[in-house]
């Protein structure tokens, strides 16, 4: 406890080695980590980052170095670990972001640990248990990779982090207050070590299993590792901190290559060298410390005291002041002793829940031990049934002695077993097991036994049947000789007869010696005559092996010739292929050529639909009308040249005057749509303008299918005659409607449209006025002076609008007496529609822009709107005005 408050403090300097060792060695005394635990939550770590960062580097040494129990102690504390990171990580102190990345790691360490028991705190495992633990499951092994990686980016972060403080500060490693930053990286450098060749292997063993693509992001996680913890190394290598408390391993120059199986002999696992320090001076470990500068600061001031005023005038001040220094040593020893009993008060009962909860594990191994008793008795009973089983033949004696022998042994487990419960499972376990065993021998003892029964019932069977056969092979030899004897004395009697026919047979050998030398002198004769054929067969023979000969020759030669024949035959037919191949690429080129040409008039045509330079051209309305039919008649000769070309892809001459003809009149089209909709009204000239601009889309769509050879032949035209009918369909809309309207219809028109127009302008000069008053009401100041310019402007255009609308309808009335002659003014309409239509559609204009300004200035006045609308509607107005002028001067 002294050394826990002694290493935890809130000085800002390292943890002395000294102290740091009593509470390892104080976890191995009491074999975990309640002590530790205990006094760390009466620590007041909310108030000091210092004393947290302390705290959390006393905890790594204490689960590096300490009992392994001390894992299950922290455990049980990761909530309190947990809350003092994330109080310092909200706060903006230096100490606390570093404290918030050391828990982390801390909860970090104390769950991988927790999940592989097979490492231990300390990280020093050999390559065998790496093996063992990583399986041959290749997710078990890509699992532990990941935790590995995990684990080993949370120590490189606390490094890089207290390294970019040190770097902020400029620090100097031999300063007590760099080297309580820089103290828990020991610590730090002794895990990474250990992570890294853990990585290493695992790696290696991955790219054994997975294809190298699969793996590619752990290869990129472990070179940006790799980098991290050179650099790491290679800083704290230079320090002098370290240079007389660790050997710093070093790694190679790049990363091992995960890509060449060898490289793993390359691999030399980073070994971390911890020097023999000499021992430092111990400290008194008083419980209670009683300061010198108690008694001598007394002692200080009254020297003090005598140097300026002199002696003291009596012992009694002297005495006064020992007294009251001892009063306050009493009162100093007094809350000491307090805080002690309160220590000692919450000791006691951290001790009793400890006893209670040891209480309890000890009633239940109780029962189990009571468990296990039942459990050896049912194998009591189970062994005895088994032996009297085995009483069947000595085999079965034998196996029987043996089972006694391990019932015996099983018993002396059993007595051991009251000792310990961990060896009660494993003693059940072996026994369970050979009592398997047991039954199954028992079972091959027996089957083996019956198997030799049943041989020696077939051995004897097969005797008897053996001795039966012998026996029937004897009286079948007996039958047998009884019949050769009688067939002997038949062979006799046939011998006499035979003497006697051969004495016979000699009498005719002599007529047959006679006549057989009569036969050879005819077979010589016969010889003579078969070797004087057989000389004309060969002759014979020899010429029809040349006639063969000959003939082969002469189907060879004939072989040869149609080969010769054929191949010349193939290799026509591969030029004439070849030919035909290139003659359809050149068609299809051809072709390609114009489509490319095609495309880029149709572009320009589109283009010129924005372009700001083509806004001055206008076309009629009759002309975009020929146009457009015109251009819808080619799309017929365009059809049917695409169909020829499908049907015979060698000639393409159709298809590449029919694409010229289109693409002249669709341009020319889309030109002069868009020239006619200059001088169109503006909802026709946008409508006009969408469907020429639609037009070319849909003309550049059907020729890029025609640049593709696998939709060439399923290329449509019925999007682009859609296109050219819309285009037909506007510019019939375009065409003058006098025809239309009747005489008295249009003279009403223009009439009533002047009419509205007055009224409109005359509401707006009503509405200006009004808004003129409310601003004058509402706003004062410079935002007054602001709207009143606005408004009188609006109203001096008001005016001049009325007066043109005046003078426009004077100038109208003048025109109809003068030029109407005899004629009334309905006739004069109608005689003159253009003109007419072109001043209906201006006086609308006047009055709609009239109508806008008045509403844009409202808007600008109550700050709803922008002053850029005023200024348009002012554009609109002067054009509607061009407008006017313009059908006046018609």
């Amino acid at each position: 406890a002294i050394s826990i408050s002694k290493a935890i403090n809130t000085q800002e300097a390292p943890v002395k080695e000294k102290h740091a060792r009593r509470i390892i060695l104080g976890t191995h005394h009491e074999k975990g980590a309640f002590t530790f635990w205990s006094y760390a939550i009466g620590l007041p770590l909310p108030s000091s980052a210092i004393l947290s960062w302390k705290f959390c580097h006393v905890l790594h040494k204490v689960l590096r170095d300490g009992h392994p129990n001390v894992l299950q102690d922290c455990q049980r504390y990761r909530s309190n670990i947990r809350e003092t990171g994330d109080l310092w990580g909200h706060l903006h102190d230096r100490y606390g972001q570093l404290v918030s990345i050391y828990t982390r790691l801390l909860l970090t360490k104390i769950s991988f640990h927790a999940k592989h028991p097979e490492f231990p705190p300390g990280l020093e495992v050999p390559d065998e248990v790496l093996e063992k633990t990583a399986g041959t499951d290749v997710n078990n092994i890509f699992q532990l990779t990941v935790e590995l990686f995990d684990y080993l980016d949370c120590e490189l972060k606390l490094s890089e982090s207290v390294f970019r403080q040190l770097n902020t500060s400029m620090a100097i490693s031999q300063m007590s207050a760099v080297q309580c930053r820089l103290a828990p990286l020991i610590q730090v450098i002794q895990d990474c070590s250990h992570l890294y060749h853990y990585a290493v292997k695992l790696m290696f063993k991955l790219h054994s299993c997975l294809p190298a693509d699969t793996l590619q992001g752990h290869r990129d996680r472990f070179q940006e590792q790799f980098r991290s913890l050179k650099n790491f190394f290679k800083k704290a290598s230079d320090m002098l901190y370290f240079k007389r408390l660790i050997q710093i391993p070093r790694l190679p120059e790049s990363p091992p290559n995960f890509l060449r199986a060898s490289a793993l002999a390359e691999h030399v696992k980073p070994v971390v060298v911890i020097p023999e320090e000499a021992p430092e001076d111990e400290e008194p470990e008083n419980l209670i410390e009683i300061s010198t500068t108690s008694t001598t600061e007394p002692q200080i001031t009254s020297d003090i005291f005598e140097q300026t005023f002199g002696p003291p005038n009596g012992i009694r001040d002297d005495r006064d002041a020992q007294i009251e220094s001892l009063k306050k040593e009493v009162d100093m020893l007094r809350a000491e002793m307090e805080k002690i009993k309160l220590e000692a008060q919450r000791y006691i009962t951290q001790l009793k829940a400890q006893v209670n909860s040891l209480e309890g594990e000890v009633e239940e191994q109780r029962k189990q031990k009571q468990k296990a008793l039942v459990d050896n008795e049912q194998l009591r009973d189970e062994l005895e049934r088994l032996q009297r089983a085995k009483q069947d033949s000595d085999r079965s004696q034998r196996l029987c002695a043996e089972a006694e022998k391990k019932a015996n042994a099983t018993e002396i487990r059993y007595t051991k077993l009251k000792e310990k419960h961990s060896e009660l499972i494993n003693t059940h376990a072996e026994l369970l097991r050979k009592n398997a065993d047991t039954a199954k021998q028992l079972t091959v003892t027996q089957q083996s036994q019956e198997e030799v029964a049943r041989v020696k019932e077939q051995l004897a069977f097969q005797v008897e049947q053996v001795k039966r056969e012998a026996e029937m092979k004897l009286e079948d030899q007996s039958v047998q000789m009884e019949q050769l004897r009688q067939e002997l004395d038949t062979r006799r009697d046939e011998l006499d007869q035979a003497q006697h026919s051969l004495s016979h047979a000699k009498q005719a050998g002599a007529e047959l010696s006679a006549q057989v030398e009569a036969l050879h002198a005819e077979k010589e004769v016969l010889r003579r005559s078969v070797s004087e054929k057989e000389c004309e067969l060969l002759s014979m023979r020899g010429l029809v092996e040349e006639k063969e000969l000959q003939l082969s020759q002469e189907v060879d030669k004939a072989t040869r010739e149609i080969r010769e024949l054929q191949g010349r035959l193939l290799e026509k037919s591969n030029q004439e292929q070849s030919l035909q191949q290139k003659l359809l690429d050149e068609q299809f080129s051809i072709l390609q050529e114009t489509v490319r040409e095609a495309e880029d008039i149709l572009r320009d045509a589109v283009a010129k639909l924005d372009d700001p330079l083509h806004v001055r051209c206008t076309s009629s309305p009759d002309y975009l009308l020929s146009r457009a039919q015109a251009a819808l008649e080619s799309t017929d000769t365009l059809e049917n040249g695409h169909a020829q070309y499908v049907a015979s892809m060698a000639d393409a001459g159709g298809l590449v005057g029919a694409l010229a003809r289109f693409a002249h009149l669709t341009a020319d089209t889309i030109v002069n749509g868009s020239a006619t909709s200059h001088l169109a009204p503006t909802d026709h000239a946008d409508r006009l303008t969408e469907k020429c601009r639609d037009c070319g889309q849909r003309s550049l769509d059907y020729l890029g299918e025609l640049k593709d050879k696998q939709t060439l032949g399923h290329a449509e035209l019925g999007d682009v005659r859609q296109a050219l009918r819309g285009v037909l369909q506007l510019a019939q809309e375009l065409r003058p409607k006098s025809l239309d309207i009747k005489q008295e219809e249009l003279g009403d028109v223009v009439e009533k449209e002047m009419a509205s127009t007055s009224e409109a302008i005359e509401d707006a000069v009503r509405r200006i006025e009004e808004m003129m008053s409310q601003a004058r009401n509402e706003s004062s100041g410079v935002k007054l002076e602001v709207n009143e310019r606005i408004l009188n402007s609006c109203t001096d255009l008001m005016k001049a609008i009325r007066l043109l609308v005046m003078t426009s309808t004077n100038l109208q009335k003048e025109i109809v007496e003068s030029g109407r002659g005899a004629a009334t003014t309905q006739e004069f309409y109608a005689k003159n529609s253009r003109w007419t239509e072109g001043l209906i559609s201006a006086s609308k204009a006047v009055g709609w822009g009239a109508t806008q300004l008045v509403e844009s200035a409202d808007r600008v006045v109550l700050h709803m709107g922008k002053y850029e609308e005023l200024i348009v509607c002012s554009h609109e107005i002067a054009a509607s005005t061009a407008q006017l002028v313009a059908a006046s001067k018609v």
